[in-house]
């Protein structure tokens, strides 16, 4: 006899698994873009009310945590990275009775919150660093920054040759001559992390946030707080090599790992399992498990994986050299498809292999759709913690062709660097069939959101068959009630045709077909979930192209 099974087979509601200390080893957790969420009042930027107005959204899509995006006061010119005070909202998100709100609304639904930290830079609005421009030269305040004499017979050129993220020079000079260095836009300023007042302000602002109640912190630019000593010219390749495991003398250097052994004994003073997040880019995975050793954070972005194609060697290679880098540690692997400063994986999933992680066209949506839902249940079955970006459980793509007047990403006016093509990820996402915003707010959004926008919206697809809304409910669902889903530090790789992965959890099968076209495999036992629509047929399974499979042993 044949079965049909459609590409979401019921999950039973059982008691979640029991919560333990170690509650992030197998965490999904989901980034909220705030100004992109949801907008409490009407003025086309989402706000922290907005979101504690959905967070019971949030429970029940079946996240663990909630990451926030940065909602301190900034003058907003890189999106809210570019810091003017670490202990306050900036007024367009709120205020902080609005945050311990949040915080407090989101621990009485069982969802942990996680902020958003910025130690790199900070924004040239901050009172230390408009300090150092008003006392000018040997002022105290400007050895807590990377100020610098130029080079030149008048000073004229920059202090060495690092060139900024976000494009052009690393240096911008000021009005006494003076030389600062920002890795990103001259509007962020990077702290001397050599300095110690440095140190002793950022574990003051940790403890002013833990005490708030927040559950942990995602580290932005993790890899990047320390430079080579003498800030060296960046030179050759081959120079670079000898600055050890061709690491740029500005980013990933071994002295930020003292900084976090320093945070982590101030992380431990609190109850609650608390937890720091590394967004460390790294040449490999075996560099991103230095950040996670037992006494330093807990987890790292693994962004090896989030760049790897649609392509099933491809993705053994990361799953398993992950594995193998994070196992001696400790520390749980972490997988992630998509987040704010990337393509959403539906559209890069869209295109051909190879363009990297920002991406320009909107290439066969269809494809790129089916593929994303495939990977998702890949990720989702993976040992470790997930991360879910906002709206990639809708399968929203990214938008591609806004205009020029509209973007907002400073990247994308530098024309070096980065892209600059971000905004398209930020769209602020449709949670109604209608509405001037599709009900992200009473208004319109500070992004435009596309026509057609509401037909993916949560609304659209809460309790439509097949929708991507439901496929994530079923899937976190499962991974709850399943018990060799969520933590782990190996898979057994069972045989399968060329293109497609399959691994063991104990009673768990995960079945990925990357090839392309449809493949017949073994039919594992009882089918739990699949990505697309699947026939099984006398111990066989036939999966069409792009769909994953999650089978069960037991009766």
């Amino acid at each position: 006899m044949t079965q049909q099974h459609s590409a979401i087979a019921p999950t039973p509601k059982t008691p979640a698994k029991a919560k333990r200390g170690d509650w992030w080893r197998d965490a999904v957790i989901y980034q909220v873009y705030p100004r992109s969420f949801a907008d409490s009042d009407g003025d086309g930027m989402g706000d922290l009310e907005g979101v504690r107005s959905r967070l019971p959204y949030l429970r029940d899509l079946g996240v663990d945590a909630v990451w926030l995006s940065p909602f301190y006061a900034s003058p907003q010119a890189d999106a809210g990275y570019d810091v003017a005070d670490y202990r306050a909202v900036d007024p367009m998100f709120g205020n902080l009775l609005d945050a311990d709100a949040l915080i407090r609304d989101a621990h009485g639904l069982g969802l942990r919150v996680i902020v958003d930290l910025v130690p790199n830079h900070s924004s040239d609005q901050h009172e230390w660093f408009k300090r150092a421009l008003r006392e000018g030269p040997g002022s105290p305040l400007r050895e807590r920054y990377h100020f610098r004499p130029g080079k030149g017979e008048h000073g004229e050129l920059p202090p060495n040759d690092w060139e900024s993220i976000f494009g052009g020079p690393a240096w911008t000079r000021v009005e006494d001559g003076e030389w600062y260095l920002h890795l990103f836009a001259p509007e962020q300023p990077d702290f001397n992390w050599e300095h110690p007042a440095v140190g002793d302000e950022f574990r003051s602002v940790l403890r002013f946030w833990l005490d708030i109640g927040v559950d942990g912190f995602r580290i932005d630019v993790a890899h990047g707080l320390v430079k080579a000593e003498g800030l060296p010219d960046l030179g050759s390749h081959d120079q670079v090599k000898l600055l050890g495991n061709d690491v740029m003398p500005f980013f990933d250097q071994d002295g930020v790992h003292d900084i976090y052994r320093q945070w982590r004994l101030v992380l431990d003073e609190y109850a609650g399992e608390r937890i720091f997040v590394a967004e460390a880019w790294t040449p490999t995975v075996e560099r991103t498990a230095n950040y996670v050793r037992p006494d330093e954070l807990h987890q790292a972005f693994n962004f090896q994986y989030l760049a790897t194609d649609w392509d099933a060697k491809e993705l053994r290679t990361v799953i398993d050299r992950t594995l193998e880098a994070m196992r001696p540690v400790g520390a749980p692997a972490t997988w992630v498809l998509s987040n704010h400063d990337v393509t959403r994986h539906a559209t890069r999933f869209a295109n051909p292999p190879g363009l990297g992680t920002q991406i320009r066209t909107a290439g066969d949506r269809e494809l790129g759709l089916r593929r994303a839902r495939a990977a998702t249940l890949l990720m989702l079955a993976l040992p470790g913690s997930a991360y879910v970006y906002q709206g990639e459980e809708l399968g929203l793509p990214d938008v591609v062709d806004l205009s020029d007047e509209v973007r907002q990403d400073p990247a994308y006016f530098r024309g070096a660097g980065q892209d600059g093509f971000r905004d398209g990820c930020r769209v602020p996402i449709p949670w109604t069939r209608t509405g001037s915003s599709y009900g992200f707010g009473n208004g319109g959004s500070w992004l435009p959101q596309p026509d057609g926008w509401g037909e993916l919206s949560i609304e659209a697809q809460t309790g439509t068959a097949g929708s991507t809304l439901e496929l994530y409910r079923a899937a976190l669902a499962a991974r709850r009630t399943q018990p060799d889903l969520g933590a782990g530090d190996s898979v057994e790789w069972l045989r399968a045709p060329e293109g497609v992965l399959a691994f063991r959890r104990g009673e768990f099968v995960c079945v990925a077909n990357t090839s392309g076209e449809s493949v017949t495999t073994s039919a594992y036992g009882r089918l739990l979930l699949a990505s697309g629509e699947v026939t099984e047929a006398d111990g066989e399974a036939k999966l069409p192209a792009d769909t994953t499979v999650w089978w069960t042993t037991t009766p």
